[in-house]
């Protein structure tokens, strides 16, 4: 990922509501969500929510398919962890052995203050 594509990407991120429509369509996978389930969950009105859909598939982060007269709406996982990949790209100066654990058990237990 270049320079440019993640600061898109993050400004994109950088608001409350699409940061909620992203997390929510990586939790629902690869089926993704319809626009309604998303607006619902969210209380958006279709308006808004449909600018935040616009604004994440422009960044490149999500993508729409048509089914019929429906779209569902999903994350885009490559984009995702290319990102993630671009913001720790050598992490600690690429010595291993000092960069934190990154297990989904040990972000865990930061959060939770625990071992």
């Amino acid at each position: 990922m270049e320079l440019n594509d993640a600061t898109t990407a993050l400004a994109a991120l950088g608001h409350p509501k699409r940061l909620s429509v992203f997390r929510l369509l990586v939790e629902a996978g690869p089926e993704g969500r319809t626009p309604g389930e998303l607006a619902q969950t969210l209380s958006l009105p279709g308006a808004t929510l449909s600018f935040h859909l616009k604004e994440l598939t422009a960044a490149g982060l999500i993508e729409g398919e048509a089914h019929g007269r429906n779209i569902s709406y999903r994350a885009d996982f490559a984009a995702m962890n290319g990102l993630i990949e671009f913001l720790t790209h050598n992490c600690c100066g690429g010595d291993d052995s000092r960069c934190p654990p990154t297990s989904r058990g040990s972000a865990k237990r930061a959060r939770s203050g625990g071992a």
